[in-house]
């Protein structure tokens, strides 16, 4: 990717806005994988066999949510260090600006939206194809 100097597309304000939002998402799921944690810890404690199964399910569902939280979070730390490294808000694939609208609605984006459009199409055609 061409490395783009930042003070043509995002200024440091932007920059900032984006890495507080982005600390706050991780708070948010670290916080949530917390209470996650402690649920899975109440119900191995309960000793009622009719339980057990709809324990399990639940169980099931809280380490689905924190698998979840991991990725997302390991994508946020990411968003982070290209804020830091001065790759922030450009495409990987492309090197042009991703767009102020898609880092708004999704602020670990790698992808501007032209490029997205190809891979999930790529992704889909691999499936098709699959089947």
């Amino acid at each position: 990717m061409k490395k783009k100097a930042l003070e043509h597309y995002l200024t440091k304000e932007q920059l900032e806005y984006f890495r507080g939002k982005l600390l706050n998402w991780k708070a948010e799921l670290l916080k949530e994988s917390d209470g996650a944690r402690e649920t899975l810890e109440e119900s191995s404690n309960e000793a009622d066999p009719f339980d057990s199964a709809s324990n399990i399910a639940n169980q099931s569902l809280e380490l689905r949510t924190k698998d979840r939280a991991r990725k997302l979070i390991h994508k946020i730390n990411q968003a982070i260090t290209r804020i830091d490294d001065g790759t922030y808000g450009y495409c990987e694939e492309t090197g042009e600006p991703i767009g102020l609208k898609r880092l708004e609605a999704r602020p670990i984006a790698t992808l501007c939206i032209e490029a997205q459009e190809r891979h999930e199409k790529k992704e889909k055609e691999y499936k098709d194809d699959a089947k």
